[in-house]
């Protein structure tokens, strides 16, 4: 299993290989490296294909001490370095995209360019952080199955996707979840900064996202100097690269031989 031993984490990764121009992939919240299962099979080979999980999700060993999303980019930073990757493509879906946003303002000389899933810059209300918090608390006290199922509609959409990814959230340690909730909802407000991301960029966003909402990504789109392109993904949710990979890969492409 690989697993690179950085900032003292295990951090579970796969690399597709080859010699084709480097894309790393940051999965989203509740998800891990295996929800870029079609992109890796529709890039590669011609293109290298790194993923990874992040703290707290997946494969990775995860100290178990609290972290940012800007522990989670100098991860990233900290694998292409393992890899012995000067520079890449960047992209990342939801908690995913937080991070790649923020590798783009703290480390712009590693970012070829930027892929953009379901994300945003901006943090959430108070309201929405309250919620978060709650769902954490039922998860240690009562169990994962009542957040795990009114989750499961939002973030997958596609009932072919449940039974898999459902029985991976289920095996979620509380404390895990905890963490990965604080990551989201101690995130800094970046709207600000983001004229100052002025790679080339792509971003996707499910029409029926309802965590965030379609009109955040295309916020992004006409914010950001390099942006390129808006796709619509109609009928998706929150996860729109698992659930419509025909409608995400062809745009990905497009984007990737172009900008990579």
């Amino acid at each position: 299993m690989p697993i690179a031993e950085l900032n003292g984490q295990g951090i579970f990764f796969e690399d597709s290989g080859g010699s084709g121009r480097p894309v790393i992939l940051s999965h989203g919240f509740l998800m891990d490296s295996r929800m870029f299962d079609p992109q890796v099979a529709a890039l590669a080979p011609e293109f290298r294909v790194i993923r990874w999980d992040s703290r707290g999700f997946g494969r990775t060993r995860w100290d178990g001490k609290p972290f940012s999303l800007y522990d989670l980019a100098a991860d990233c930073m900290a694998l292409l370095d393992h890899l012995g990757i000067d520079k890449a493509v960047v992209g990342g879906m939801s908690q995913g995209g937080y991070c790649a946003l923020r590798i783009a303002l703290r480390y712009p000389e590693r970012v070829k360019a930027l892929v953009l899933m379901s994300t945003r810059g901006t943090n959430d209300d108070e309201q929405t952080k309250a919620g978060y918090l709650q769902s954490a608390q039922v998860w240690a006290s009562v169990g994962p199955e009542p957040i795990v199922q009114a989750l499961s509609g939002p973030i997958l959409g596609e009932p072919s996707l449940l039974p898999t990814w459902l029985d991976r959230w289920r095996q979620l340690p509380a404390a895990n979840f905890m963490a990965a909730v604080r990551n989201l909802t101690d995130r800094d407000d970046i709207t600000g900064r983001l004229k100052e991301i002025r790679c080339p960029t792509i971003v996707f966003h499910g029409l029926e996202d309802v965590g965030v909402p379609p009109s955040d990504g295309e916020f992004l789109h006409k914010t950001l100097p390099g942006s390129v392109r808006f796709v619509p993904v109609p009928h998706a949710t929150h996860a729109a690269n698992l659930s419509h990979p025909e409608v995400v890969n062809p745009p990905l492409l497009e984007f990737l031989r172009a900008y990579a």
